[in-house]
């Protein structure tokens, strides 16, 4: 798992919809941060425990993209969070083998 920077400094801070969506077994999940800020991207089950965390430190100010690999996943509702001193931003993603 690794972040890429994708484009220029982006004016708001965005987590984008995962694509593809629905998807198997990987998808790619974007985000914005207007600022350098702590960052932690994590991904959640429909019970509210966390399956994987994809981020988390100190991210430069940009759009980055992260690859979510979720072959040891079962088929379902998932929540992408991603945390920041700004606030905190969540996606529903769905995984269908």
């Amino acid at each position: 798992v690794g972040i890429n920077d994708v484009s220029p400094l982006p004016n708001a801070f965005k987590l984008d919809q995962n694509f593809p969506n629905p998807f198997n077994p990987e998808t790619v999940i974007r985000f914005s941060l207007p600022t350098a800020d702590y960052a932690r991207l994590e991904v959640f089950n429909s019970l509210g425990e966390s399956v994987a965390l994809l981020a988390e430190g100190p991210t430069a100010a940009g759009t980055h993209s992260v690859r979510f690999d979720a072959s040891k996943l079962v088929s379902g509702i998932y929540f992408c969070r991603l945390a920041t001193s700004t606030g905190i931003l969540t996606g529903k993603m769905t995984l269908l083998k």
